[in-house]
């Protein structure tokens, strides 16, 4: 194994081990509609966009920040313990978990497993992406000025660039913090405040800057840093098996119920699922956070494209309220439907339960990525994304509960649910954002709008919220 044809077989492996896992997860082969689906959505919001008068360099910078946030989160292999995989599939054990049955070192496994994420998520998303891009400029030229099939060539190979850069960073800084959090966090100060101090670009070390001049030095720049990050990060990650330092569990869950109040143990149960499992609470702020910076970069991208002064406080309550489908996710991994079949407790009182741990977790978190960009961005512009933030964040809760149960990683590769679940999201992102970059212009407009978009959104997210359990009690009956 340890030869070339050995690693070369466990690549192999690994990618039929995923395609397996989707098929096992969201039902045979109706994921390998989605790509398609991908390459649709993104060729009718490139030919819209482009009808509006975006421009295409704002579309494409955007296109990099979001890239760049999804290969963050899949670069989070390093919070997915096997507690979560050995509740959706059984008594299984992946390849990356078999460090120790292998005879191969663990930095090696990871490096595979990520080569493998990059190759397979480039087919399935990546490839899409450019080819919805290909088909506007083949099939509409005039809507993406100057943009050919060579460029949208470049487009893949930085995007696909892009995307390992942000899966690399994300398993460094997890592996960082399961040796000291604390160092994480030094790390990220320090690398603010010196880009603060000496006004320098980060964008200069992505290989978004080699899409916007090619060349060898920005070559070197923007690709340089995802070989050092790809090569440290598997050995600062160490295998675990669960949550990291256990207490007294019985203690512990007495008191995170009596906090709730109520005997909460139906709220304090999700709770302490994620504080246990392999991340613990760390990977909501985690996720979050992330979701923050790709906020930050997108509002200095669309400023300076634009020359628009987009509202901060509604752009990040906006991008952070859609980010806490995340928090639902982490709050339902261990969540099996069936199960509750055995205790004498409906299941509205069960997504109550979990409504109330997703509140916990993702309010305070948001509110204070919040708070952090008061140092950058004014107060009172924020402290409309204090409205908003929590608004969305219920209208997002009621859509992902009443449309997906306990099964949020559904909407992943079952493409209908995906549309309509997207439509949904698109329903309140899009005037919210709309109303983010009209606000320097129509300030009293624009804030009425987005403050009533985000009343309506949230009195929506909190009726659907209410009639999720009683909607999946009645499906899961309908199976038995």
């Amino acid at each position: 194994m340890t030869s070339a044809s050995g690693h070369a077989r466990l690549f192999r492996r690994m990618l039929v081990e995923e395609y397996r896992l989707h098929g096992e997860l969201f039902g045979g082969g109706r994921f390998l509609a989605f790509p398609a689906f991908v390459t649709v959505v993104v060729a009718g919001g490139t030919y819209l966009l482009g009808l509006s008068g975006t421009d295409v360099g704002a579309i494409v910078a955007g296109l990099h920040a979001l890239v760049l946030f999804f290969g963050l989160q899949v670069g989070t292999i390093g919070l997915v313990g096997r507690d979560a995989m050995r509740d959706a599939l059984g008594d299984v054990t992946l390849l990356v978990f078999s460090a120790r049955t292998l005879p191969i070192s663990w930095p090696r496994l990871l490096a595979t497993f990520l080569v493998k994420d990059l190759v397979y998520y480039a087919a399935f998303f990546l490839t899409p992406i450019a080819l919805g891009f290909g088909a506007v400029a083949v099939l509409a030229p005039g809507q993406l000025a100057g943009f050919g099939i060579p460029t949208v060539g470049l487009l893949w190979l930085t995007t696909t660039g892009t995307f390992a850069l942000g899966a690399a960073a994300s398993l460094a800084l997890v592996g960082l913090a399961t040796r000291s959090r604390v160092l994480v966090f030094g790390i990220v100060a320090v690398a603010t405040a010196a880009t603060l101090a000496t006004g320098f670009d980060p964008v200069t070390l992505t290989p978004y800057a080699f899409y916007g001049a090619p060349g060898l030095a920005t070559a070197i720049a923007g690709f340089g840093p995802i070989v050092v990050v790809g090569a440290v990060g598997p050995f600062l990650l160490t295998p675990t098996e669960g949550g990291g330092r256990r207490r007294r569990r019985s203690d512990r869950y007495a008191t995170v119920r009596d906090r709730l109040g109520r005997g909460d143990g139906l709220a304090a149960r999700p709770l302490l699922e994620v504080a246990r499992s392999s991340g613990s609470v760390w990977k909501v702020a985690f996720s979050l956070g992330v979701l923050f910076a790709v906020t930050a970069l997108l509002l200095d991208r669309v400023g300076a494209a634009t020359g628009l002064e987009p509202s901060a406080g509604i752009a990040f309550g906006t991008l952070l309220g859609l980010g806490t489908f995340t928090t639902y996710n982490w709050v339902t991994q261990l969540d099996d439907t069936a199960e509750y079949l055995r205790v004498p407790v409906s299941m509205s009182a069960v997504f109550a339960g979990k409504r109330r741990a997703f509140f916990a977790l993702a309010l305070p978190t948001g509110l204070a990525y919040l708070a952090l960009g008061s140092l950058w961005y004014p107060p009172v512009d924020l402290a409309l994304g204090v409205v908003v933030f929590p608004l969305a964040t219920v209208y997002v809760h009621g859509l992902t509960a009443y449309l997906t149960g306990l099964s949020p990683n559904e909407l992943l590769f079952d493409t209908r649910l995906f549309a309509v679940f997207g439509g949904g999201l698109a329903a309140l992102a899009v005037p919210l954002l709309v109303a983010a970059l009209a606000v320097e212009r129509a300030p009293l407009l624009a804030t009425g709008v987005a403050v009533g978009v985000a009343v309506l959104a949230a009195s929506i997210g909190a009726l659907l919220g209410a009639r999720a359990g009683d909607r999946w009690a009645r499906r899961l009956r309908a199976r038995l």
